[in-house]
């Protein structure tokens, strides 16, 4: 039985307007399916999942700090997400939005929720690294994650259209300094999302543009946020469902506000011979000099228990810089620094482009010698 005021799952709205077609309850998407273009048809699935009777939808997690599981979601609770963005970002029946995630996350599925929700035109592109490629004119709004971003930013054409897309949502994974350093003078929106599937997509936005860009996260309405015992974030987002879930996220607040800083996950620090590494900090200092892809892992160490590895997409030839002299100049410690180096033809990461954290140690451990270098 729905909550005082809550519509059922029913009544929400299930009209949408898809590459140019108005579809609205389950026979038009039904129709829809017998034609449906290679991009269409997720988006048509999942339109017949939302048009059912049924309560709840069943959503999957990435899997990028552990193995992907099942969750239950009452579409009243996603409907009041996507609420909750559309709010924020200020966007309006008729505005055309651009789908190019997939559709098994709940990043991709709330772009279709978000449209049908406020009536956006929604187009529906393959997901791929680069979303903007062949598209006639930029979108008024668009959700991607950093990987399609970077790829976009190597193109011209693509780049400007990315400048002109009013509103974007990136996430997904972590937007590092060196990106947003990059995009801190674009004209238009855009935004590092803070979410997750269990929070059915962000309670939180950082401006990346803008003269509020910056490193702190601001809540959405109606989310409150606190730090926990073991100083990770903690979230209460009573409309979408979450009464109180704590984070595995180490946070700190700016003082005086709900403005929040995410330093990186409790399940990435390096207990390196006692010595704590986060491996999220030193990735985001690394990132400032290092321009091929990597991330920080640990190896198996005999003496400390765990040493401090840098993986970096490249061959054994390519030149690293001086981490020793890099963290000294940030007042770091001088035990955080890499004790070797493992190098892969490409970093693993799921299918939302997140880093797979767990498939990135084992390719640590599993590389051959030859693919390895002392530091």
């Amino acid at each position: 039985m729905s909550a005082p005021g809550e519509k059922a799952a029913s009544e929400l709205p299930q009209r949408l307007w898809l590459n140019g077609r108005v579809l609205e309850g389950r026979k038009d998407f039904e129709r829809a399916l017998e034609n449906a273009s290679e991009q269409e048809r997720p988006v048509l699935e999942f339109g017949l999942r939302w048009c059912s009777d049924e309560p709840e939808m069943v959503l999957h997690t990435s899997g990028s700090t552990g193995r992907p599981k099942e969750i239950r979601a009452k579409k009243i609770c996603m409907a009041a997400s996507a609420r909750m963005t559309v709010r924020r970002l200020g966007l309006r029946a008729g505005d055309t939005a651009l789908l190019c995630l997939p559709m098994d996350y709940i990043a991709g599925q709330m772009v279709v929720v978000r449209s049908m929700l406020a009536g956006l035109r929604l187009v529906a592109r393959r997901p791929s690294r680069r979303p903007f490629e062949d598209l006639a004119r930029a979108p008024d709004f668009a959700a991607l994650v950093p990987l399609q971003v970077l790829s976009t930013l190597e193109h011209e054409a693509e780049r400007s259209l990315l400048a002109a897309t009013r509103e974007v949502l990136i996430g997904g994974a972590a937007v590092d300094r060196a990106l947003a350093a990059r995009l801190a003078s674009f004209p238009n929106r855009l935004w590092s999302s803070y979410g997750m599937t269990e929070t059915l997509s962000h309670i939180a936005l950082r401006p990346l543009s803008g003269p509020r860009a910056g490193v702190w996260y601001e809540p959405l309405e109606g989310v409150r946020v606190s730090s926990s015992p073991r100083g990770t974030l903690a979230v209460s987002a009573p409309a979408v469902g979450v009464s109180l879930i704590e984070t595995n996220d180490l946070v700190v607040f700016e003082p005086g506000s709900d403005r929040f800083r995410v330093l990186g996950r409790t399940d990435n620090v390096i207990d390196s011979g006692g010595i704590k590494v986060p491996a999220e900090a030193l990735e985001e200092l690394i990132g400032t000099v290092l321009e091929s892809p990597f991330a920080i892992a640990p190896l198996p160490d005999p003496e400390l228990g765990n040493s401090v590895a840098i993986v970096v997409e490249g061959t054994p030839d390519l030149p690293l810089p001086d981490f020793r002299a890099l963290l000294r100049g940030a007042g770091l410690s001088p035990y955080w620094k890499p004790r070797s180096a493992v190098f892969v033809e490409r970093l693993p990461r799921t299918r939302t482009g997140k880093l797979d954290r767990t498939a990135l140690r084992e390719a640590a451990r599993s590389a051959p010698g030859r693919f390895r270098r002392a530091l």
